[in-house]
């Protein structure tokens, strides 16, 4: 069965995860995020009754 030969699906796999951890995944770890996390407490706003018209 052909499908169980790994010659060229193991050199094919094992070349994508090196370009990826070794090339793209420095550049794409470069960038900053754009929201920084902040050290505030998260606040939660308090809810406000609605007023129904008709009560």
């Amino acid at each position: 069965m052909p499908q169980l030969n790994p010659n060229p699906w193991f050199f094919i796999m094992l070349t994508s995860w090196l370009t990826f951890s070794l090339i793209i995944q420095p550049k794409l770890s470069s960038f900053v995020s754009p929201n920084p996390p902040s050290n505030n407490p998260p606040t939660t706003p308090s809810p406000t009754p609605w007023t129904w018209p008709w009560t």
